[in-house]
């Protein structure tokens, strides 16, 4: 980490669905929420949770100095919209086999 960057991840008490064109692409009661510093909550959803047959892994990856590199997911009108990091850094090992949606509802 660098001086004043922060993540912290804790298991969310909220109720997350993650919806495209109104099709039901995850829903759970166990997702882990990330916060870090200068961005948005974002919530990891577990794998076993998310309608993987609906996404097509994408070409994509981006590294984050904090979290690592992580790996994309698309749908055929919406190019990586979903994302995780296989081998997280150690600091958010939690999020291993969790993945992240642009927009979620929360409940």
């Amino acid at each position: 980490m660098t001086p004043g960057h922060t993540i912290t991840v804790e298991q969310s008490d909220r109720h997350i669905r993650a919806v495209h064109a109104g099709h039901v692409l995850a829903e759970t009661d166990r997702a882990l929420v990330l916060h870090e510093t200068g961005c948005p909550a974002r919530y990891y959803i577990p794998e076993a949770d998310v309608r993987m047959d609906l996404l097509t892994a994408s070409d994509t990856h981006t590294h984050c100095p904090f979290k690592g590199t992580a790996s994309y997911w698309s749908l055929p009108d919406a190019a990586d919209l979903v994302w995780s990091y296989p081998d997280p850094k150690p600091d958010v090992a939690a999020i291993r086999n969790h993945l992240c949606f642009y927009e979620v509802e929360v409940s």
